[in-house]
């Protein structure tokens, strides 16, 4: 498998902008943090050909135009929310059980009252 090196326009894409260098970082941070500049990798298509490097103009799914440093040609999604919190797991089912039974007693009392 070969790495791909350039796009073309319309090619899906990632490009890399540096939001803060060092010295406007907040002073609050810790020291291995502070010496390195805040970054920001951004997806979306090519507006012309390029490579790997060069300035380019993407266009995001959300339809901003975005300038950067192509670093990524056809880009996947790698993140993690990390492992399951157990105490959190059932939330969601006890949600739905709840909301299902609150409407079921707000439906049986509005039909007591005649109405829908």
């Amino acid at each position: 498998m070969t790495e791909t090196t350039h796009c073309k326009a319309g090619d899906w894409v990632e490009v890399e902008r540096v939001l803060l260098e060092p010295a406007d970082r907040s002073k609050n941070l810790p020291p291995e943090t502070a010496e390195k500049p805040l970054r920001m990798w951004i997806k979306g298509f090519a507006q012309a050909a390029g490579a790997l490097g060069d300035a380019m103009t993407i266009e995001t799914m959300t339809g901003r135009l975005v300038e950067g440093s192509l670093s990524a040609i056809n880009p996947g999604y790698f993140h993690t929310f990390g492992n399951p919190i157990p105490e959190l797991a059932h939330v969601g089912v006890d949600l739905r059980a709840r909301l299902t039974e609150y409407h079921a007693a707000h439906t049986d009392a509005s039909a007591d009252q005649g109405g829908a």
